[in-house]
């Protein structure tokens, strides 16, 4: 027999799984929306920033499970009381170092951002990265955004970019913070895993290029055709604000602006749609794009 909190849990092998009664011996309960860990979430998702501790606040079974399975280090997962099920379902998944919290629905709510909560949420400490990290495997494909502002664009990337073998995300000034809330659901969880690198722009530009590495903007209506491209090398497109698009100062940096072919009637693509196209076309070229298995097709020679 071993303790556990307040608890004495078998520590018998040969048991096949934690019943129920161990699972909540896992559980402490919080009725504070004062506590120290509760106000630690409910800032996270405020500041939309890592805290002292190299966390940020994330909401959802999938997210969660989505950080276990990215070998992220989970501190604190918190369950709402109609969430309880969910916990013990959970609970088998995660470290016996995570603290497990259970919290009345209506300080669970207090905390998180969603107007639906699922009743799980987390705080969790997410990879560094460095500039250099963000290069292999060769050859590099980067998206480094100058502005964009929009969390389901900047997820999307995320999503898309892992898809198709994005090396690194740069975020320059004025971009929305990876760890908004909205960034992370819309990526899935991909943003746990694709190097991400909040940077200075000019600086970060300047030393991309002394890499070997080709800046490209993309643009709707002129430059060269993405099918004309070479996006075999290694090559960083440049994403711009949702409105304003690229300033002039960054756009004259580029090396080559690419022109996805669009209807005259529509004045441009969403920025997320317009950088997984770009980022689709740099796989297709490289031969890294893997195509769909086609009906009855288990992968037989």
């Amino acid at each position: 027999m071993t303790p556990f909190g307040r608890c004495t849990i078998d520590a018998d092998p040969l048991r096949a799984m934690v019943n129920s009664a161990e699972l909540e011996c896992r559980l402490r309960r919080i009725n504070s929306r004062q506590n120290a860990r509760v106000k630690e979430l409910r800032r996270g998702f405020a500041e939309a920033a890592p805290n002292e501790q190299g966390e940020v606040a994330i909401e959802g079974m999938h997210l969660v499970e989505e950080a276990i399975r990215s070998g992220l280090r989970i501190g604190t997962v918190f369950f709402s009381e109609s969430a309880r099920e969910r916990a013990h379902k959970l609970l088998p998944q995660l470290s016996s170092h995570t603290e497990a919290l259970l919290l009345p629905d209506d300080v669970f709510g207090s905390a998180v951002p969603s107007e639906s909560p699922q009743g799980i949420a987390a705080l969790v400490r997410p990879k560094s990265f460095a500039l250099a990290d963000l290069f292999a495997p060769p050859p590099a494909l980067l998206v480094v955004t100058a502005g964009l502002q929009d969390p389901g664009n900047l997820g999307t990337i995320a999503r898309s970019g892992e898809a198709f073998g994005l090396t690194g995300l740069l975020l320059g000034d004025r971009s929305v913070s990876p760890w908004n809330w909205k960034v992370v659901r819309a990526s899935a969880g991909s943003l746990f895993r694709v190097p991400t690198l909040k940077v200075e722009l000019a600086k970060a530009l300047s030393e991309i290029k002394s890499r070997g590495v080709r800046v490209l903007a993309t643009s709707s209506h002129k430059g060269t055709l993405i099918a004309d491209a070479d996006l075999r090398g290694p090559v960083a497109f440049l994403v711009g604000n949702e409105g304003a698009g690229i300033p002039k100062d960054l756009l004259a940096q580029a090396d080559e602006v690419v022109a996805i072919p669009q209807s005259a009637r529509v004045e441009s693509l969403n920025a997320g749609i317009a950088a997984s196209i770009m980022l689709y076309e740099a796989a297709r070229q490289r031969g890294t794009a893997i195509s769909p298995r086609r009906h009855g097709d288990h992968g037989e020679e």
